[in-house]
């Protein structure tokens, strides 16, 4: 699915001089938050970023003249509160204003659904589909409390790979006692959570379509898969632990869009002396040692081996030095690319290979000139639903639907929409009067090619542009005005945000959040530490736990686990 070509190591094998004490390949917010704190620890520390702007997935772009919007990530509620304090986001600028309704669902049957802005109008507004799902709501928020209570002990945590060594055993007992606690009901409830569909979970505890897919939306979202994919259930957690200004559950926005979560930490990463380089693509990084990887030491991560990563060479030719390099990047692409192959054991390597990946995205900005105007009948006569999460996928059968129209025909036929107009809470992204929409769809599968059109491709001329056309369609079946008000718009299939961004496959997670990739297995089972088969060699980004979305945990727990190896590794 990525193609790559895997480049040749200097036949020398010999460790270039240590220019920095980390180099950290690629400026997307986990490596820009990994070297942050590697920094604040008196590191000197390098980023090198192949695209002439930091910020990976979250930046901040000019689409359509006059109009600026999120690029690819598109939402803010999952960034961890203590990278926001830690790395002073706020007062590098950062502000983040919540939604005034959280979500709004358009019904095909001309009504609508919506959550928020607060609990007592949520309950009120499943009562008017179902009386019981508005008692069992409360109770259902419970367990949900309780699943996330227990994700988020795990999230700054270091998964266990070695059960020989004293700590990774804490780890398993600790957790396993905080879970054995539990009462017997809840630890069932717990272990459904952790391991069913979300559409088996939604049908057992609710009767009214809208509520259930409110919540069966966090379970597709990023993921190639039915709500009733085993495992689904676990992306719905995934997607409730986040907070907005200490409000927990809450979505929000950026000022400035994501781009300004990336800035800020830039800002922070100069303060602290980390050199930033764009435009500076890394073509290879350089290993010591010889013969082929093997195992790893208990303690310290490094290769019994004897291959060492000591430094990068770029695509321009210059290589720079250093015992730490850190991989901000997904594991295709770090371990496929830019090692050779004998620098890897074999069966990592082919493990690596099988590595998951493609979250059957297609996201568009959309410059308008005025608000869509939704036919559907609403609770409330203003216009807070503008602000809202707007989902178009009625159901938990119409999204099962679009993930396996895109399974037989590469393309939903009834494709799942999220819509946000950003604009509405923040004038900076479009001209007065005007505003622009994000929007995010699936399923779109990256190998569009199907039996009844073999030769078609993302490639194919005119291919993403009829794909936009197509979700422009969709829309304006529920809101009329939306076609005739675009003045601009942009899109990327998942070829392009492979192409453009980097994600293998076009995966925003940079990996499948399935039960086989997640904790001590991302992105694979002994090397969930952060740590990799090749001595001095760390894994930072999405891939490593846990997971994606613009967290910065996967870069803060990376850069732990680093300074906690820094007097063993070689050169240091």
């Amino acid at each position: 699915m990525f193609i790559h070509t895997v480049p040749v190591n200097p036949s020398s094998r010999k460790s270039p001089a240590a220019d920095f004490d980390a180099l950290v390949i690629g400026a997307g917010h986990n490596g820009l938050v990994c070297a942050c704190y590697l920094a604040r620890a008196g590191l000197r520390v390098g980023i090198f970023e192949r695209r002439s702007l930091v910020g990976g997935a979250a930046v901040t772009e000019e689409f359509a003249p006059g109009f600026r919007n999120s690029t690819a990530s598109y939402t803010v509620s999952l960034l961890e509160p203590k990278v926001i304090r830690d790395l002073r986001l706020a007062e590098h600028g950062l502000r983040i204003l919540e939604r005034p309704m959280q979500n709004f669902l358009p019904l095909p049957d001309g009504d609508s659904f919506s959550a928020g802005p607060d609990a007592a109008a949520t309950l009120a507004e499943v009562r008017r589909y179902s009386a019981r799902d508005a008692a069992r709501l409360p109770e259902f928020h419970a367990l949900l409390g309780r699943a996330v209570a227990l994700l988020r002990e795990l999230l700054q945590r270091t998964p266990p790979t070695n059960l020989l060594r004293g700590r990774d055993l804490w780890e398993v007992l600790r957790f396993g006692n905080r879970f054995r606690a539990l009462p017997l009901a809840a630890q069932r409830e717990l272990h459904e959570f952790f391991t069913r569909s979300a559409g088996e979970l939604l049908d057992h505890w609710f009767e009214s379509e809208p509520l259930k897919a409110l919540f069966g939306f966090d379970s597709v979202v990023g993921s190639y898969a039915s709500p009733y994919t085993p495992g689904s259930a676990y992306v719905l957690l995934h997607h409730a632990f986040g907070e907005v200004n200490g409000k927990q559950g809450v979505w929000g926005h950026a000022v400035g869009g994501m781009g300004a979560i990336t800035q800020a930490l830039a800002a922070e990463a100069r303060r602290l002396g980390v050199h930033i380089e764009c435009d500076a693509p890394v073509a290879s990084i350089i290993t010591t040692g010889r013969g082929r990887a093997g195992g790893r030491s208990a303690d310290s991560g490094e290769r019994s081996g004897g291959v060492q990563a000591s430094g990068i060479k770029l695509a321009d030719g210059r290589v720079f030095g250093a015992p730490r390099i850190i991989g901000n990047l997904g594991p295709k692409p770090l371990f496929l690319s830019l090692l050779a192959p004998e620098d890897l054991p074999a069966d990592f390597r082919a493990h690596i290979e099988r590595w998951r990946v493609g979250s059957a995205t297609f996201r568009m900005n959309v410059a308008l000139a005025e608000l869509p105007r939704f036919g559907a009948r609403r609770a409330r006569d203003d216009d807070s639903h503008l602000g809202a999460g707007i989902i178009i996928a009625p159901s938990l059968g119409y999204m099962d639907r679009a993930f396996a129209s895109a399974r037989l025909h590469g393309i939903s036929r009834e494709p799942i929409i999220e819509m946000l107009l950003p604009s509405t809470l923040d004038d900076s992204l479009a001209p007065r009067g005007a505003h622009v929409a994000s929007l995010f769809c699936q399923h779109f599968d990256y190998e569009l090619a199907r039996p009844d059109a073999p030769e078609r491709s993302w490639r194919t001329p005119g291919m993403r542009e009829a794909t936009a056309d197509f979700v422009i369609d969709t829309i304006n079946a529920l809101a009329p005005n939306f076609r005739a008000s675009i003045v601009g718009r942009s899109a990327l299939s998942p070829l392009d945000l492979e192409e453009k961004l980097g994600l293998a496959g076009g995966d925003i997670f940079h990996g499948a959040l399935g039960l086989d990739q997640l904790w001590a297995a991302r992105p694979a089972l002994g090397h969930g530490d952060y740590r990799t088969p090749v001595g001095g060699l760390y894994l930072c980004g999405s891939g490593a736990h846990p997971g994606g979305g613009v967290t910065g945990v996967p870069g803060m727990n990376a850069a732990r686990e680093i300074l906690r190896d820094k007097p063993r590794i070689r050169g240091a």
